[in-house]
């Protein structure tokens, strides 16, 4: 008996970080053991997550299942994206320069800045008195 093919690939937003694996199925999408629908309540944010799907037209060709971890609703979002791109070129490497060309196999790399000493936030001050 052949075993069945699983591709993995870890996907990172902000702070989040998204382990994910893609095997062929009839499109269920597990996120942290619950179905993604349940997950990411807000529609944009769930539509975000299926962009690489929608994109490649491989909506129900996969079964998804992810884990993931830190940050927001937002920020998990684009790191389960992420994955899910990073997955789909090694199962197909063929679908890379379409996923590419819509900005989805680079990493974004905004960060929140950090707060610096002697400030109110990252770069907002302290009112100034002259008197």
């Amino acid at each position: 008996m052949e075993k069945e093919q699983v591709y993995y690939a870890t996907g990172r937003r902000k702070s989040s970080v998204a382990r994910t694996w893609l095997k062929p199925g009839d499109g269920n999408i597990i996120i942290n053991n619950r179905p993604a629908e349940n997950y990411f309540r807000i529609q944009n944010i769930y539509k975000t997550m299926l962009q690489p799907l929608a994109l490649t037209n491989t909506m129900g060709d996969f079964d998804v299942k992810v884990t993931v971890k830190g940050g927001g609703y937002s920020g998990q979002a684009g790191a389960v994206r992420h994955g899910i791109t990073r997955a789909l070129m090694l199962a197909s490497p063929e679908l890379r320069t379409q996923l590419k060309r819509a900005g989805f196999v680079r990493r974004d790399p905004r960060k929140k800045e950090r707060k610096k000493y002697g400030q109110r936030g990252a770069r907002a001050r302290y009112q100034f008195s002259k008197r």
